[in-house]
């Protein structure tokens, strides 16, 4: 069972930065891809950023210049480096696995608020 933690959630003022850790319980090169998802109050989840286990990224429209996805093989973690926050950057964040097979994992989000 793969378990996936996130932390570096919180509150921040419009502009400001945050950088979320999502810290898996496998090796980062058992995976086809890792990253990030969001879902705002009343709205779908949606994609913010992967990474495949080649390094290569796709970022969703809302994050595309200010969000920045990495990932530390040693310590088997992805990051989200967020910039430039905006208010309608306010929700949950999630961690998700592509393994190899099966199912994806999801971890169990973290709140980033940003007020105006």
């Amino acid at each position: 069972q793969v378990q996936l933690v996130e932390s570096g959630g919180g509150l921040v003022q419009a502009g400001g930065s945050l950088r979320l850790s999502c810290a898996a319980s496998i090796r980062l090169f058992n995976f086809n891809a890792m990253g990030w998802y969001r879902q705002a109050p009343g709205k779908q989840r949606e994609l913010v950023a992967v990474i495949s286990s080649r390094g290569s990224t796709n970022y969703g429209d809302s994050a595309k210049g200010r969000l920045t996805i990495s990932r530390d093989n040693v310590k088997n973690t992805v990051y989200l480096q967020m910039n430039s926050l905006k208010p309608e950057d306010t929700a949950v964040y999630y961690c998700m696995l592509e393994p190899l097979g099966g199912m994806n994992y999801w971890g169990k989000g973290t709140l980033v608020t940003v007020s105006s």
